[in-house]
């Protein structure tokens, strides 16, 4: 289930086309259907091997799902059905397994919007129940859908997202001053990549960086920054500090990209209310990006001993982070060191030989 292939700049968009790349690159003999909503996605992956295009129309996203694509189902003897994200058809016609970024929704109800509570209060808890299998994002997520969705044991599988092997590849010193003259970027700086919405902190970060960069020169670089939901205000939060010319934008940035900036920064800031997984940490330490981030939840567990871990409900614990990583030379070359040890562990190829197996061993079962 595709009708989220082109949405917003993210992480699930990471993971879906990075996860659907590695499974056809398995070449484990299965054909895969690649049910799309917007038909001028037909012919992105024309002439591979084994793999089918559907254009299904829909006047809605819950039409899509509950109808066009049981329809689909049907017509084309599809065995099982998977979505990268966290909807299913709740009669599905076949064994449906989908992927839980997270249950922020649950763990911090008011960041959400209401119409997206409904949602969760009303529909995730029967995908939940229909579901042949839910595949959790890190230890911390299968924990959450156990509670929060009363889900059993045996049917949530943690398997851990990949890095791309771009932030792992040493990067030429002239590629590298290119990324620098491409996004306008300082000789020094601090970096937040991603996008902006409640769980992610970003006044807190912004009021912790302003205690420690613009006294010693050294700007935040916001790659993203565009406001997700609810956090229009947190955008003006630099203004509101008098520090908005240390606050550079450079929007987004693709993923070779990305991998140099990661390669320039001082350190990556990203000490979250909550991530289940987050890709950023992952990515920086792959790139040997030393790591600001939460003591909690997803980044705790990904990051382990190699990021240094704050309080992130605490401005002062965040700003003493930073300055730790800027001023303590010997924390930063372990950091370098075991982040990308750390890292090392996470690969697209192994995210989809895990997925894949589970994909297998349902099928046939019924919800």
């Amino acid at each position: 289930m595709l009708r989220h292939y082109d949405q917003h700049q993210g992480g699930v968009r990471v993971y879906t086309r990075k996860l659907l790349r590695a499974l056809l690159d398995l070449q484990s003999g299965h054909e895969f259907v690649l049910l799309y909503r917007d038909p001028a996605l037909l012919g992105t992956f024309g002439g591979e091997p084994g793999v089918e295009e559907l254009a299904l129309p829909a006047r809605s996203v819950f039409a899509w799902d509950q109808l066009a694509v049981p329809r689909a189902v049907a017509r084309h003897g599809i065995d099982v059905l998977f979505n990268p994200k966290y909807s299913i058809p709740l009669r599905a016609g076949c064994p449906a397994v989908w992927v839980c970024h997270g249950l922020d929704w649950y763990v911090m109800p008011w960041a959400s919007r209401y119409v997206d509570r409904l949602s969760h209060r009303f529909l995730v808890p029967r995908y939940a129940s229909r579901a042949a299998a839910i595949l959790a994002v890190s230890e911390i997520t299968r924990e959450h859908v156990m509670h929060y969705l009363h889900v059993p044991p045996d049917r949530v599988v943690t398997v851990y997202s990949g890095v791309d092997d771009v932030f792992r590849h040493p990067i030429a010193p002239t590629r590298l001053d290119e990324i620098r003259r491409k996004y306008a970027l300082p000789e020094r700086f601090l970096l937040y990549a991603g996008a902006i919405y409640p769980p992610k902190n970003f006044t807190r970060l912004v009021r912790a960086y302003a205690e420690v960069g613009p006294e010693r020169g050294i700007p935040l670089v916001v790659a993203g920054g565009e406001n997700r939901f609810l956090s229009e205000h947190e955008l003006r939060e630099p203004e509101a500090l008098g520090i908005a010319e240390w606050v550079r934008w450079p929007g987004w940035a693709e993923q070779e990209d990305l991998a140099g900036i990661y390669a320039l920064a001082d350190a990556l800031l990203l000490p979250s209310l909550f991530e289940s997984c987050g890709l950023p940490v992952l990515e920086a330490m792959a790139a040997g990006c030393p790591v600001v981030t939460a003591d909690r939840y997803g980044t705790k567990e990904l990051a382990e001993d190699a990021a240094v871990l704050v309080d992130p409900e605490s401005v002062d614990a965040i700003a003493a982070g930073i300055r730790r990583v800027l001023d303590d030379s010997e924390l930063r070359t372990r950091l370098i060191a075991a982040g990308r040890e750390r890292s090392d562990a996470f690969r697209w190829r192994r995210c989809a030989a895990d997925t894949l197996r589970v994909l297998e061993r349902v099928r046939g079962t019924a919800r």
